[in-house]
């Protein structure tokens, strides 16, 4: 099963985060995503503007392990709590200090953030989608108290570590999981006081107050620990705090990240088929050549002249050839390979593909879901939108997916960001004048602003899967504007 996820990265990406679920039962699991582009004709993206290599550029992908599905309750209180088998590789490092010990100590430190910052996002999101207000009392307090007792729990893990085994290295990784978690919990608390913070309702005003006082509390927790925190008077303290953020950031959830080995496709097949190529007009320049030497002789003019010919057209064949296999490649092959591993343990690969396509290559559902307006219907008649199909096959392997940990992995996200400034090269200026009719003047002017639309269709396809999503990217000459998701 493939779950998708669209968002704005930033003023120029787009983020597709495409989770591909492996089976359990199933030894093997094979999931393809087709991405049709379509791109205003004015904008003068084509094959000869706009390669293969142009789009690998602007294209950036980041495979990942699904994080392990916990419930904020479960970590809090549960028998299998990830705080478990964090204090059993605490004691396990401060006893024998191994480099095993040290490397599964500072792997479960980094799993346990990753879980606990995936369990907030989920609970934050289910009681932004609660309307009743006994309903937000209850989850509010919960959330409240779970994460007290997590915090708590973290915290004291410290006393364990707290040995001659253990050097100060060893200390800053838990230090580092400390001021990660702490900023995460605020993070969430800030998400719901947001929603609650304008609310006039009584209810509304105690969430509030539980929230803000949280949040206090975890503020002072990090000055009284010297960690770095928002201050209003310092530009530069807190430019220095986001820095710092993106860091720990990543210090925490690269453990789920995987290695990738890219390679290109199909590169013995394509030797192999030009290698073809070049016997087919060698056979064709040997033939001409051994015709006339029969039926003229050596050292001719004729023979001469048909070995020059000869060698012109081997050339020329030769390279036709090549062109044509690689066409017939190209179809069938893809642009790259990625291996896709966790320390070792190959789970399985990705393959990638980028082609400018004629309208005639596209489904017909997909042409359907595109659903032109009438005037683009019209106009595409003499300015064709160009096409890009972006390909994507990845096989999983569930047997090497379950030793990848003491946690069960669903499967693989691969984050896909998409930057868009090529696009905006040839665009006119975002500002446009347009007239209006006022009460007192002859006529006003209003600034409009001059957009295009990249229309985007993906197919997911799985053992049990066959589905469609449309996206539609409004774009200025000043970046992404919005981001439309369209039923079909």
């Amino acid at each position: 099963m493939i779950e998708s996820n669209v968002k704005i990265h930033n003023r120029f990406s787009v983020e597709f985060k495409l989770s591909f679920l492996a089976r359990k039962k199933k030894k093997v699991s094979e999931f393809a995503v087709n991405t049709w582009i379509f791109i205003p004709n004015s904008l003068d993206i084509n094959p000869s503007t706009y390669d293969k290599k142009d789009f690998y550029r602007d294209l950036k992908s980041n495979l990942r392990l699904i994080t392990p599905v916990f419930l904020l309750r479960d970590i809090a209180h549960g028998k299998n709590s990830p705080i478990a088998k964090l204090e059993t590789s605490f004691r396990e490092m401060a006893s024998q200090p191994t480099r095993t010990n040290i490397s599964e100590y500072e792997h479960q430190i980094k799993l346990f953030l990753s879980i606990c910052k995936s369990a907030l996002r989920s609970e934050t999101q289910h009681i932004l989608q609660t309307n009743k207000a006994e309903e937000l009392t209850y989850l509010i307090a919960s959330f409240v108290t779970n994460i007290q007792l997590i915090g708590t729990s973290y915290r004291n893990l410290l006393q364990i570590i707290n040995a001659p085994t253990v050097g100060q290295n060893l200390l800053n990784y838990f230090r580092f999981g400390d001021e990660f978690l702490s900023n995460t919990i605020e993070q969430h608390c800030f998400r719901l006081l947001q929603a609650f913070d304008t609310q006039a309702e009584p209810t509304a005003i105690e969430l509030s107050q539980n929230l803000r006082q949280l949040i206090k509390d975890e503020i002072k927790y990090r000055k009284q620990h010297k960690f770095l925190t928002v201050d209003k008077q310092s530009k530069n303290l807190n430019r220095e705090l986001i820095h710092r953020l993106g860091l720990l950031k990543k210090y925490a959830e690269d453990v789920l990240f995987l290695s990738t080995e890219k390679k290109k496709d199909g590169i013995i097949k394509e030797q192999i088929y030009y290698s073809i190529a070049a016997g087919i007009s060698m056979i064709f320049a040997t033939a001409i050549a051994f015709s006339f030497q029969q039926k003229y002789g050596n050292l001719t003019m004729p023979f001469f002249v048909a070995l020059v010919v000869s060698y012109m057209l081997k050339d020329r064949i030769k390279e036709l050839g090549r062109y044509y296999f690689a066409y017939k490649l190209g179809r069938k092959y893809f642009d790259h390979k990625t291996s896709i591993s966790l320390k070792n343990n190959h789970i399985g690969w990705s393959k990638e593909a980028m082609d400018f396509i004629s309208e005639t290559k596209v489904p017909d559902e997909v042409v359907r879901f595109r659903n032109r307006s009438a005037i683009l219907e019209a106009d595409n008649r003499n300015n064709n939108e160009k096409i890009i199909l972006y390909r994507k096959l990845i096989r999983l392997n569930r047997e090497s997916l379950d030793k990848c940990g003491d946690y069960y992995f669903a499967g693989i996200n691969d984050i896909i960001r998409l930057n868009l400034t090529s696009l905006l090269f040839k665009m006119d200026d975002p500002e446009f004048q347009l007239f209006t009719i006022e009460k007192h003047q002859s006529f006003g002017l209003v600034t409009g602003e001059k957009i295009y639309y990249l229309n985007l269709i993906m197919q997911f396809k799985s053992e049990n899967q066959l589905a469609y999503q449309r996206f539609r990217v409004v774009l200025s000459r000043n970046g992404i504007s919005d981001l439309e998701i369209i039923p079909l």
